[in-house]
């Protein structure tokens, strides 16, 4: 059987030629044309280990890497990485460590197990998969640039185990990596120790590797006893600052992910009942959003009825509904390594009670003005959203009687919005919920950013200054938005119901199908 070598090729990463010279075991591949039918009928006759065009057609497009995303993409995102680390270095490190060359390592995560032999569901390390394309665990990525920008990239892959691979699955191996990937190299994971070492003491380049995050072992030790006079800088701000503006490509998969989990929370919406538990709501919005080919769920959703609802990451949902409660249910999926982050909150028996209609209106109503805001004032900030909806919040609830008359300062009714919504009203969105946590909220919302808006009342039962019927209801309305290319506000999760119209008909549309 035709098999390959380690692939090796250099080229310009911003000008990625379609064809790829290979140096094959036989010297009767040694035509260029008969090599690349040979990589082509090995693409399609392998088993990897992640879904690919070959084996899973109604999953990954034929030009495509993973769902939505060409290798090109991740081969721009490596080449824009290396520079901007050459770039940094040379404005804000020249005095620490002059012109050298840079070597960024990117670990992925390793598989974890809950027992002894029963593995906790892998998901990938976010700048690895930003980065590689790759799902498989216990893998390195490794990038170089010289300080003439000549630029490498290679992947340390586990090897093909037959007996292995009888228990876990395919692996995608050395041979096939560079191919698959758009790689310069790739070797097996076990000689990354002896490679890395090799091209630290020849190179002495400026290491860039997040060692707080690095789940694989040895790697920092690597760095430390290579050379004293080695400086190692974390690439995680710079990846973030690439993650934080989404390509077109992952706007679209933005878009399908929210739509997946709007779907699927309206008709959780319409079924939910009196009686229901807040698990059996919870397995409800699962089951819908894998059936519309989501992964799975974005993250532990909240699925909180009365008085729950105003513990604001209440996750036990144990509690049975009831039907003069509210249900706030903060759910959202992954799809194709993007997340999606939705809150609503309805009526379980669906109709408001008249205080839980003030309460909702008040919180549907702000949410409307700050959207409004990043639509008709360009360039906001996240805090200077979340400014805004504290004072604005605390003049509503002053006007419903939640707040006294006598505070009329602006800190002064600041402050009683905070007490109402003790949280931040926005955060940003992509291949995690919270996503790209080293950049800042002061950040200016630029064209491909996607951020959430999602103001809240939470009024404990046990809160005496307030009037009675406002007590123990806790209200939160999460949309996800897009900043696009027209510096225009798209909101990605639009089709997910929220006025009190639609939330009351929802239910009485289900009854009457039935």
């Amino acid at each position: 059987m035709f098999t390959l070598l380690r692939i090796q090729r250099k080229f310009d990463i911003f000008q990625i030629s379609n064809k790829q010279k290979i140096i094959s075991k036989f010297s009767s591949y040694n035509n260029v044309t008969n090599a690349e039918k040979n990589i082509s009928d090995a693409l399609n006759n392998q088993a990897f280990g992640q879904p690919v065009h070959s084996t899973h057609p109604h999953i990954v497009n034929k030009d495509e890497l993973v769902p939505g995303l060409k290798v090109e993409e991740f081969q721009q995102r490596r080449a824009r990485l290396l520079n901007g680390v050459q770039k940094y270095a040379a404005d804000y490190l020249k005095e620490k460590c002059g012109n050298r060359n840079h070597l960024i390592i990117i670990p992925s995560s390793t598989k974890k197990y809950m027992s002894d032999k029963i593995p906790y569901i892998f998901r990938q390390n976010s700048d690895f998969y930003y980065l590689s394309g790759c799902l498989e665990p216990d893998t390195i990525l490794a990038m170089y640039i010289d300080e003439t920008g000549n630029t490498k990239s290679l992947m340390f892959m586990r090897p093909k185990d037959k007996h292995v691979e009888l228990w876990e699955g395919p692996r995608t191996g050395v041979d096939m990596a560079v191919e698959l990937f758009g790689l310069d190299e790739a070797y097996p994971v076990d000689s990354y120790e002896n490679e890395l070492k090799r091209h630290i003491e020849f190179k002495k380049p400026l290491i860039w590797f997040d060692a707080k995050s690095c789940e694989l072992q040895n790697i920092g030790e690597i760095t430390k006893k290579s050379s004293s006079s080695l400086f190692v800088e974390s690439p995680s701000a710079i990846i973030q600052g690439m993650r934080l503006f989404k390509s077109p490509s992952e706007q679209h998969l933005m878009r399908r992910t929210c739509e997946i989990a709007s779907h699927s929370i309206n008709e959780v919406m319409s079924e939910s009942r009196p009686g229901h538990s807040e698990h059996h709501i919870f397995a409800m919005i699962d089951f819908k959003c894998r059936m519309r080919n989501a992964n799975y769920l974005a993250y532990p959703p909240v699925v909180a009825s009365g008085n729950n609802a105003t513990t604001i990451h209440y996750i036990n949902n144990t509690q049975l509904l009831k039907s003069n409660d509210l249900l706030l249910m903060d759910a959202g999926c992954e799809y194709a390594g993007y997340t999606s982050d939705i809150t609503r909150t309805w009526p379980v028996s669906g109709e408001f009670t008249e205080s839980q209609k003030i309460l909702y209106d008040v919180v549907l109503q702000l949410q409307k003005e700050l959207i409004g805001t990043l639509l008709n004032e360009g360039g906001q900030t996240l805090d200077h959203l979340f400014d805004t909806m504290c004072l604005r919040l605390g003049k509503y609830l002053q006007e419903i009687g939640l707040v006294p008359k006598h505070i009329t300062d602006v800190v002064g009714l600041t402050r009683a919005g905070y007490q109402f919504c003790p949280h931040h009203v926005s955060h940003y969105l992509g291949m995690d919920v919270h996503d790209t946590p080293l950049m800042p909220r002061s950040l200016k919302l630029l064209p491909g950013m996607v951020c959430t808006v999602e103001p809240g009342v939470y009024i404990s039962k046990h809160r005496t200054d307030v009037p009675k019927e406002f007590r123990g209801v806790g209200i939160r309305i999460e949309d996800d938005i897009l900043i696009n290319s027209d510096n225009k506000v798209e909101v990605l999760t639009s089709v997910c119901c929220k006025e009190i119209f639609d939330l009351e008909n929802l239910q009485k549309k289900k009854e009457i199908e039935k």
